[in-house]
This record gives C-alpha cells, sequence and structure tokens, in this order.
C-alpha cells in the first residue's frame, strides 16, 4: 500500500535542480523534496510519500488526514499524537 502523510512547510531551498524543504509532521522534522509542487511556500501543507512531496493540501484537509490515519491505527509508533493546527 502507498501512503501519503500531510506536513506543513517549514522552510524551502532552491538548490538549483532540486528544491528542499524542511517539513514537520506532528513533532518529527524531515527534509523532503519539493520539486513536484512548485506553487508551495513556507506554511503551507503537502502530502508527502517517500521523501517526495506529491500535492498540496489546506490544513484541514491535512487535520482530517490525520485523524483518519489515527483512527486506522496507522500512526502508532511512527508520529507522536499531536494536533496539526497547533504547529
Amino acid at each position: 500500500m502507498c501512503l501519503a502523510i500531510p506536513g506543513k512547510i517549514l522552510s524551502s531551498e532552491d538548490l538549483g535542480l532540486a528544491r528542499t524543504g524542511r517539513v514537520q509532521f506532528g513533532g518529527i522534522v524531515r527534509d523532503v523534496r519539493l520539486d513536484f509542487v512548485p506553487e508551495a511556500q513556507t506554511g503551507d501543507y503537502v502530502m508527502v510519500h517517500v521523501g517526495f512531496a506529491i500535492s498540496k493540501v489546506d490544513e484541514a484537509e491535512a487535520k482530517r488526514t490525520y485523524e483518519l490515519l489515527s483512527e486506522m491505527g496507522a500512526l502508532e509508533g511512527d508520529l507522536p499524537p499531536e494536533d496539526v493546527s497547533q504547529n
């Protein structure tokens, strides 16, 4: 199964041939490639799959996705239980 997780872009950097960003998932921050979402900016939410942001989503959609993943138990042990609206 393929799964994309919503995260909030904290910062981004253009490296010439690539664009990367620091993205927060609950209490975890990871480096993510932003090449597929050139319109995404700091503060935006993106869906991330295997280290690549694949689409931009609004904050409400990110929160709904976290809630659904939590209900399914898909976040247990992976992400700390935090409300994305507080980040």
